[in-house]
């Protein structure tokens, strides 16, 4: 059995799927058990590669009773307290980056500047097994009675600082809305009255307002068929490049060059930190804060002309 530990949100998991993908194509005829939240088992499913979500709210404690897996792998981060916990499950063998502090004075060493898609790519790769960085698909979700050919725009964002700001992304739906786009606005229950805010600026009918009133799965499905997505740096820029879905993805303070969509693929558009503005374990200490200046600095006009320039290249057509 193959324990995986990824305790983390959606974004997270979709950058993870190739090196899931990989251990599941290096290990074959082993039960994936993958550590995280029991929210995630939808789109845990999507990858094709897990077979059991053991729920896991965080790195600290990895609630497993079973026999030591076989193998255990740390795709949560670099540790030490991801390690420890992986560790007192008893693993055999122990897939993770090099952590003295957690144990683990063996493994590959980290980058701090490297992609995260292929950051656990070349995990694997220093345990003799396979992971191609370039394989995101996901499944397509069966959830009937979702709108198709839709643009997505989702404007909310755990970390404050990764958020646009709320009225520009009204006046960017007035004006794919003239464009003749088809605009509804998604997010979480709590993002709910952001996204309210941002349908009442925009003239949109209420119906546009899907933040709180789709589960994960619902969510996929609408990302699969959508005609477009405009988001910040979060989770539903990862499930835009894990359909092919024509995006553009506002980026600040953390890069492109850390978390974008592969730079090969011209159906989907960055905009916005072109450089480190910081390292990305710090942006937990963002949240506190207003929209990043990098992320303030992206005016309605240059989303705008992102969005035709995907839609010329994928021939994006409204449903």
């Amino acid at each position: 059995m193959i324990l995986v530990l990824r305790a983390l949100g959606v974004g997270d998991l979709a950058t993870a799927v190739p090196a899931l993908r990989g251990l599941r194509a290096g290990l074959p005829g082993r039960e994936l058990v993958l550590a995280a939240p029991a929210w995630l088992a939808p789109l845990a499913a999507l990858t094709g590669a897990v077979d059991l979500v053991l729920p896991t709210d965080g790195p600290d404690r990895v609630a497993w009773t079973g026999p030591p897996p076989e193998v255990a792998v740390n795709l949560h981060g670099r540790g030490p307290e991801s390690h420890r916990a992986l560790v007192a499950v008893r693993p055999a063998r122990l897939f993770a980056y090099r952590s003295p502090a957690g144990g683990h004075p063996d493994g590959p060493a980290w980058d701090d500047d490297e992609h995260e898609v292929r950051r656990w790519c070349r995990l694997l790769h220093a345990y003799g097994l396979p992971a191609d960085p370039g394989d995101l698909a996901l499944r397509r979700p069966a959830a009937p009675g979702v709108p198709a050919g839709v643009t997505v725009l989702h404007p909310g964002s755990k970390v404050p600082a990764k958020r646009w700001p709320a009225d520009r992304f009204a006046g960017l739906a007035r004006a794919l809305t003239v464009r003749g786009h088809r605009v509804v606005l998604t997010g979480s229950a709590d993002e709910r009255p952001l996204a309210e805010g941002v349908a009442r600026a925009a003239g949109l009918p209420s119906e546009a307002v899907l933040a709180g009133a789709t589960g994960l799965a619902e969510l996929a499905a609408l990302v699969a068929d959508a005609r477009l997505v405009v988001s910040g740096d979060t989770g539903v820029a990862h499930l835009a490049t894990g359909y092919g879905t024509a995006s553009v993805v506002l980026f600040g303070p953390v890069p492109a060059a850390r978390w974008g969509p592969p730079a090969d693929r011209p159906r989907h558009r960055v905009l916005g930190a072109a450089r480190v503005v910081g390292p990305d374990r710090d942006s937990a200490g963002l949240v506190g804060v207003g929209t990043h200046p990098t992320l303030d600095a992206i005016e309605i006009d240059e989303v705008v002309a992102a969005v035709a320039e995907v839609e010329r290249v994928s021939g994006a057509v409204a449903a």
